[in-house]
């Protein structure tokens, strides 16, 4: 185990700084020669070859504009011979007229070949490797830059709205061209719109881009080819922020999807194909493997690679896409390295060794269950296995968290979950003391629970006191004020047995869910909460769900509560909002966010008479003298406010709702770092002080590292990684 001595946390000051030059992180300090070694640009371990060979690593952040593309393009050997021999257009033909330029300031030439070996861990198999998106922003109309703080183009070159907002004009790359050489157009995104969203197939609900303040759905139109009009009925200030988001495309499980090759994919569309029988769109159904480029090499993709095969029980192999739209400021086509390899592990330890081995060339820890707690261990083998260990800010707002259902089913326990001292007592007697001194190795910061840190409204204004009162609300180890609680609700200990019973001493034990495949470090969490709840009479009981069945059962209402899961979102918390008000079902609420999703589509006002946890979906409407539905009200507010500074104070009103009558969700220890491990000589791989805020990993809708454009990753002698 590594020493609690050898992590120390240091947290910047909050204070007032500009709408996109915001920063609060945890900045991890070497006090040991194990973790001086982590996150350095000298290679660390011994097995890297910093300096001019990987590239020099010096710059920080990317640019703030779109870059100039270069006059002239280069393109890797393979794809040059293919050109010649006429297996292939010419590079410039199969380039879009203005190609995306890359615009990080670490970034260096590299040079094209080899392979990039890769880990997912998964107990369903390479099929729920869903992370394995996460690597990749090609199917972006816009894109995250600067760790969230500024927004530039991507598969759009340029956008604009009118005055209030209410409508917003993208403009395509001209010639851009999905794998299979098939020019993309507007129409790619009206098939996923028009096709897919509004029928409601494949269980497919309108995003929040693509609703007004007023609940009512975008008109989309195809003014051309390359343009696209976004038109609402109210103003969206935010749209631009929300579409930069995720890393969309495939079959959504990583954000909306918002582009799909039509000429592909109608085929599997009974529109389209009056063949195709019912069930097509079921989530095992024929659309879900045919529309995923993941585990289908015939789908097109837009990102810098393609499916070339795919294993289950394996893995799956990607291949360059030869029509990818992005390239270097030296005018190289993108991507550099030939193949990645993703190798599927259902065990943590097996993938551990695999890293420990030097078998793998980059795994991202989050995706992983790799801590803080494995750096002792990987550091024994940095050197054999040519490995350097980053760390990387999380951005996380709670660590690892814990949360009632407030719509659960008993009503009598629903009317339990929803009082707030009863969640307040399980805060107070949660010991974060002990949590960040065993598991986070003394980063971070004890927290209530908030949204990250790094969240630009805790940045303006009063928003750091907001911060600071929030984080603080119910923080404190306070078995004493919890008993209090439980008292004041009417659950006492009737019978004498060490917990406390319900009102007329029915027994009283609160079903902890937790997905089986979760890492040791968030079980060991759930142990300490369990045994901290029994110290102030309250019985908590673990039960593991099978991982299929884990979300479905949420949906569905049936789960009493649930841990092992984070809160982090990128830039402003309005982008991805459902952690601060329900707007689906995956979080506290997810009857009443089922409902609030499903606002001005044809369902909102169908089985209005059927029981809410029998309907399809499942959903809730939220009592109108209630916090979510509060929330939920300023929150439509906040999407038609274009004026800044007040939709800032909207928000802060929003979060005052979470300090006096929650906390919905209780957290443990806020921005710890999280662990990269890497090979030395592995070309363009950032390190944290390459990087805007030192980096944001844990929010998806901050897609890391698609962020960091994997594509530009090089091998200084690529002949020594190869399949």
């Amino acid at each position: 185990m590594l020493p609690t001595e050898g992590i120390q946390a240091m947290v910047s000051d909050l204070g007032s700084v500009s709408r996109r030059a915001f920063l609060y992180g945890s900045a991890v300090v070497a006090g040991s020669a194990t973790l001086s070694a982590c996150s350095s640009s000298s290679g660390g371990g011994g097995g890297g070859t910093a300096g001019t060979d990987r590239g020099q690593n010096t710059g920080k952040g990317s640019a703030t504009r779109p870059l100039a593309a270069p006059s002239t393009f280069t393109e890797a050997p393979a794809l040059a011979a293919q050109a010649k021999s006429g297996r292939l257009p010419k590079l410039t033909d199969r380039l879009p007229a203005t190609p995306y330029v890359i615009p990080h300031n670490w970034t260096s030439r590299g040079k094209y070949g080899g392979a990039l070996r890769m880990v997912v861990f998964s107990t369903t198999g390479a099929i729920g490797g869903d992370s394995n998106r996460e690597f990749f922003y090609g199917h972006s109309l816009l894109r995250y830059v600067n760790d969230g703080k500024d927004i530039g183009p991507g598969l759009v070159q340029s956008w604009s709205s009118n005055s209030d907002a209410s409508q917003w004009t993208f403009h395509f790359r001209k010639g851009l061209k999905w794998s299979d050489g098939h020019p993309f157009t507007t129409d790619d995104v009206l098939f996923w719109w028009e096709d897919l969203v509004v029928p409601g197939h494949y269980a497919q609900v309108p995003p929040e881009d693509c609703r007004s303040g007023k609940g009512t759905l975008v008109k989309m139109t195809a003014v051309d080819d390359v343009t696209l009009r976004l038109t609402f009925d109210a103003p969206t200030p935010l749209t631009a922020d929300h579409i930069a988001a995720y890393a969309n495309g495939a079959i959504g499980k990583n954000g909306p999807i918002w582009v799909l090759p039509k000429h592909y994919l109608q085929q599997f569309h009974p529109k389209y194909n009056p063949k195709i029988k019912s069930g097509w769109d079921a989530p095992t159904g024929s659309w879900e493997q045919k529309s995923d480029w993941m585990r289908n090499p015939d789908c097109p993709t837009l990102i810098g690679y393609k499916c070339k095969s795919f294993d289950n029980n394996k893995g799956l192999v990607l291949e360059r896409n030869p029509y990818y739209w992005a390239v270097t400021k030296d005018g190289d086509q993108l991507p550099y390295i030939d193949e990645i390899v993703i190798d599927v592990e259902q065990n943590p330890q097996s993938l551990k060794l695999q890293v420990q081995l030097g078998n793998v060339d980059l795994c991202m820890g989050q995706f992983n269950q790799i801590t803080l707690a494995d750096i002792a261990a990987l550091s024994q083998t940095t050197k054999k296995a040519g490995t350097e260990i980053l760390l990387w800010n999380s951005g996380s707002g709670t660590g690892s968290i814990f949360f009632l259902n407030l719509d659960y089913p008993d009503s009598a326990l629903r009317k339990l979950f929803n009082e707030p001292k009863f969640r307040q007592a399980i805060s107070y007697a949660f010991n974060r003391d002990t949590a960040r001194k065993t598991l986070y190795f003394a980063t971070g910061v004890k927290t209530t629970g908030t949204i990250s840190p790094q969240s630009l409204e805790f940045h303006a204004g009063d928003g750091s006191k907001v911060y600071e009162q929030w984080r603080d609300a119910y923080v404190g180890h306070d078995p004493t004020k919890a008993k209090q609680l439980l008292a004041e609700l009417g659950l006492k200990d009737t019978n004498g047995d060490g917990y406390v019973e319900l009102p007329g001493g029915k027994k009283l034990t609160i079903e902890l869910a937790y997905s089986s495949d979760i890492s040791s470090p968030e079980a060991a969490k759930d142990d300490q909460l369990v045994a901290d709840c029994k110290a102030v009479g309250l019985r908590m009981l673990r039960v593991p769900i099978p991982p299929q069945a884990f979300l479905p059962d949420w949906e569905n209402g049936q789960l009493m509560a649930r841990s092992n899961w984070e809160v982090s979102n990128v830039a402003g918390v309005l982008v991805s909002p459902f952690w601060l008000v329900p707007t689906e079902f995956q979080r506290y609420a997810p009857l009443q966010g089922e409902y609030y999703s499903l606002r001005g589509t044809a369902a909102e006002h169908q089985q209005q008479n059927v029981n809410p946890w029998k309907r399809t979906p499942p959903r809730l409407a939220p009592d109108a003298k209630g916090p979510i539905a509060k929330l939920q009200t300023l929150y439509d507010q906040t999407k038609l406010e274009p004026d800044l500074m007040k939709r800032t104070k909207l928000v802060w009103d929003m979060m005052k709702i979470h300090i006096q009558q929650g906390p919905f969700f209780i957290g443990s220890v806020a921005n710890f770092p999280n662990v990269v491990v890497v090979k030395g000589d592995l070309g363009n791989v950032p390190r944290k002080e390459n990087l805007a805020q030192g980096g944001l990993m844990n929010p998806w809708g901050h897609p890391t590292p698609a962020v960091y454009d994997p594509e530009t990753f090089f091998w200084p002698d690529p002949t020594k990684h190869t399949t």
